[in-house]
């Protein structure tokens, strides 16, 4: 397929614009993920939308809400692939500083309203492939939170809109890294240096919140722990674990190498809050915070 990967002379970009992007949602994994996705990423990266990547993004984002609400049906696959476009289109002005400031925040508000909705959290469908929603959309959330129109305002919300979707109820228990994916678009937010502890640790504690066992004695109404809480847990422990380790970033995104050369700021005061939180989700089991005794 390399070799047909330059733009066929026989019809005008926009008709094929068009039709590849209708192929976002088809249900053969061949057509979107062997066809649709990667010719539009390569074009998108070889600079042939350049003059066109507001309008190709416009285009794009109304698939994020194609029907948003249903669960378990083919239409999660448009949202899905329109989500990971979008931060192809986003890369790209990160890369190229293409974009106003003003489609890419329209961009942020649509890809943020339709992750805090989004029901179907199925990854892997057979005989369809990848949907990975939620995946997809932590990708896209990264790929915002590099970007230079997005300030310490935009970061914010970015970091509610991550712990709404963390903790919303879902049937769902997250198989596919879903929480590494997510982890990593707070790690490079973190990055960007532009939040200080005192709205981290706040958004710590009300994940950590949302993982605490009911406090009653003897028998529970419903199974403990939940889908959300247990994805919520997984969610914390892969953040302490890349905190831990450190990231890297993509060696296609030129600022990365920026960005992601430094550990972020405050790492080992965010270590410990997130320590404290996964103790505190199990307190009989781990042991408590260690404190220096007084001298004397």
């Amino acid at each position: 397929m390399q070799g047909g990967m330059d733009v066929p002379a026989d019809r005008g970009l926009d008709e094929y614009t068009v039709e590849l992007v209708e192929m976002l949602g088809h249900p053969n994994p061949r057509i979107r993920e062997d066809l649709a996705y990667p010719l539009l990423t390569t074009w998108i990266n070889r600079g042939v939308y350049d003059q066109l990547l507001s309008g190709l993004g416009d285009g794009i984002a109304p698939g994020l809400r194609y029907g948003l609400g249903h669960d378990g049906d083919v239409s999660v696959l448009r949202r899905s692939y329109s989500a990971l476009m979008l931060a192809e289109i986003i890369g790209r002005d990160n890369n190229e500083h293409l974009m106003s400031s003003a489609s890419v925040l329209d961009w942020g508000d649509r890809a943020t309203a339709w992750y805090v909705r989004e029901q179907d959290h199925r990854g892997w469908i057979p005989e369809q492939g990848w949907a990975n929603a939620i995946a997809h959309g932590a990708d896209l959330l990264a790929t915002l939170a590099r970007s230079r129109h997005f300030g310490r305002l935009e970061l914010t919300v970015l970091l509610d809109v991550i712990a709404d979707r963390v903790l919303t109820p879902t049937s769902y228990i997250w198989r596919h890294g879903e929480e590494d994916r997510l982890a990593y678009a707070v790690m490079t937010l973190l990055h960007r240096n532009a939040l200080d502890p005192s709205i981290v640790e706040p958004w710590l504690a009300r994940l950590g919140q949302g993982i605490k066992p009911p406090r009653t004695r003897g028998h529970l109404e419903a199974e403990w722990p939940p889908p959300a809480v247990r994805n919520t847990s997984s969610f914390l422990r892969a953040l302490h674990l890349q905190l831990a380790l450190g990231v890297q970033g993509r060696d296609d995104l030129r600022s990365d190498a920026e960005l992601f050369a430094e550990q972020p700021a405050h790492r080992a005061d965010l270590i410990l809050a997130v320590l404290d939180q996964i103790r505190a989700e199990q307190p009989w089991l781990y042991r408590p915070t260690t404190r220096a005794r007084p001298l004397g």
